[in-house]
């Protein structure tokens, strides 16, 4: 066999250009590790963007990882939109759908002619300057009466009644004897006609009396003035004095119509307003009138004033006692066109305003709040003073479920203006986002911590009555635990223990005798606030009690300044609300 003979130097190049092949397909060519960490990522990322959240788009706080059912009020569940995070950080993006399910409806801001509406109820009166009495001149009994009921019209010159006057009697002889002797004594002829004409007897009657040569006895009384008799004073028979009266006359020629004009609506109301009213006895028939007069004094009682419409009244339609309802249409000063929203628009704090602008993008629909300036209210509109343009669109229903999406996102609303993170009132049962109190534990004796134990046994069944509306439980529960309270012994406990129990069930005891004589539940749910206070101090202080107490909290409580209560269910039974709001609340604390 023949041998081949390799060069040397031929063989260390070759060995040095595969080693270079090699090198290079080395670095060329990934790690299966690489590729299968990249792999990783990437099916991590599909998984990730396949990822569903569904909230309810009634209670946006709402969050689960499937479809079903809100667990508040039990529509079906809506897939979140991820895009709600994004663009302006101070707006909050609705989709189609949650607008529409909250009702939210919106208007473009423009200028208009506010006109303040006043309604005003009312009664239709007599008018006091045509009353009279119709009184008698004579001392006498009364023998005839032509006037027998109440409302019975009458005429001025009319006779109303015959008096038998035995005064008269004697000053009729008195005339007889000195028109015998009127030649030589002229003035005392004179002074006895000028006695009955003191009774309103008139010259042809005294010339009649002087004719027949004898004293009548009955005398007519004649009415003084024409009108409706209001009220009969006397009966056949009575004996009635000089100046007394027979009858009550009023004139129905004019009327007045008194409106009562509450005190916050008395600065629309003045002197000269034209009132439109209506009579509610006389159906399709409208009047008109000026107020002529305003009560300068607003009555105590009922915090109204009167404002007075004198009518004309023929054929005497209108009558005394007759119900009336007014409207006043009042231009409100200032400019003739003024920037007006929708009062549904408007959320105020007290001391903040605020509406929620709408704005159009490509993504969808976005609103940012603005803050604004009210003027007055005119009607069912807000003038605004600053803060919006004319051809603005706004929200002007569904705001309120606006600002609860906007409280949940962290953005701007209308009590966090600065956004962030904040409690809306509705944590119904999730984690608590109230941070626990510490405990403060103090050693008594089993006497004293039994007789604690009863107090809460005592509280618990108050605490559902209330959670029912059951106003009779609770006020029999409270008349209950005050007695249990004082008949709790002071001398059970010692040292700090003693102030401790001291300070916390004399304020007990003062909100339990409110709670007891409450006129309605929420009265006694105002009171059930400051109990709960004491008893959550007593509970941390003297507890447990052998079995797991849970302090509750409802931000919504008390006009949203939040209150707490004691249960001993996990599971919220609100007893600021009862029925309105049964799961409004988180437990903030356990007490083991």
């Amino acid at each position: 066999m023949k041998k081949i003979k390799i060069n040397r130097s031929t063989l260390i190049a070759a060995i040095v250009m595969l080693a270079a092949g090699l090198l290079i397909g080395w670095f060329a060519k990934p790690s299966a590790s690489e590729n299968t960490g990249h792999e990783g990522h990437e099916m991590a990322g599909t998984e990730s963007s396949k990822a569903t959240t569904w909230t309810c788009s009634m209670h946006p706080q709402i969050r689960q990882p499937e479809p079903g059912q809100c667990p508040i009020c039990g529509m079906d569940l809506i897939p979140l939109d991820d895009n709600m995070s994004e663009g302006d950080p101070m707006e909050i993006k609705m989709s189609p759908t949650a607008m529409q399910l909250a009702n939210v409806q919106t208007a473009i801001v423009g200028y208009g002619m506010p006109t303040k509406e006043v309604r005003m109820n009312g009664k239709v009166q007599a008018d006091e300057r045509l009353k009279y009495s119709q009184v008698t001149h004579l001392d006498g009994r009364v023998e005839q009466l032509a006037i027998n009921f109440t409302g019975e019209p009458v005429r001025q010159g009319q006779r109303i009644a015959s008096i038998y006057s035995p005064e008269l009697v004697t000053a009729q002889q008195e005339l007889f004897s000195a028109v015998k002797i009127k030649d030589m004594q002229p003035a005392l002829y004179n002074a006895a006609k000028q006695k009955l004409k003191n009774w309103k007897l008139t010259d042809p009657q005294i010339e009649e009396i002087i004719a027949s040569g004898k004293p009548q006895e009955r005398f007519p009384i004649h009415a003084d003035v024409s009108g409706i008799v209001l009220e009969k004073k006397v009966n056949l028979g009575d004996y009635v004095m000089r100046g007394m009266p027979l009858y009550e006359v009023v004139d129905l020629s004019r009327v007045w119509v008194l409106f009562d004009v509450y005190e916050s609506d008395m600065p629309w109301v003045k002197v000269g307003s034209t009132v439109d009213f209506t009579i509610q006895s006389l159906p399709g028939e409208s009047f008109k009138g000026k107020i002529t007069f305003i009560d300068p004094v607003i009555d105590p009682m009922t915090r109204v004033a009167t404002a007075r419409v004198e009518m004309p009244n023929p054929g005497g339609k209108l009558k005394p006692e007759m119900f009336a309802s007014g409207i006043i249409k009042t231009q409100l000063a200032g400019k003739k066109d003024q920037l007006v929203v929708p009062k549904s628009a408007v959320m105020w704090t007290g001391e903040r305003s605020v509406v929620y602008v709408k704005k159009s993008t490509e993504q969808g629909t976005n609103f940012l709040m603005q803050e604004v300036t009210l003027g007055p209210l005119a009607g069912d509109n807000y003038v605004i003073k600053k803060g919006l343009e004319p051809g603005t669109e706004i929200a002007v229903n569904g705001t309120f479920s606006i600002d609860a999406a906007a409280q949940l996102a962290g953005k701007p609303s209308m009590m966090n203006p600065e956004g962030g993170a904040v409690m809306t009132g509705h944590n119904h049962g999730g984690s608590p986002t109230t941070a626990a109190a510490p405990m403060v534990s103090m050693e008594v004796g089993k006497q004293a911590k039994s007789a604690v134990k009863q107090l809460f046994d005592l509280y618990f069944p108050l605490k559902d009555a209330l959670v029912k509306d059951d106003l009779a439980t609770a006020k029999k529960q409270a008349g209950d635990l005050k007695k249990a309270f004082e008949k709790t012994s002071m001398s059970l406990f010692t040292g700090a223990a003693h102030n401790h129990w001291m300070n916390h069930s004399a304020a007990a005891v003062e909100a339990l005798n409110k709670i007891a004589v409450a006129k309605d539940v929420e009265e006694a749910r105002k009171y059930f606030k400051p109990l709960s206070s004491q008893m959550v101090a007593l509970a941390k202080a003297f507890g447990p009690f052998g079995e797991t107490v849970y302090v509750q909290h409802c931000p919504m409580a008390d006009g949203n300044t939040g209150a707490d209560w004691l249960s001993l269910d996990k599971e919220i039974h609100n007893p600021y609300f009862g029925d309105k709001m049964l799961k409004c609340g988180s437990v903030t604390e356990t007490i083991k």
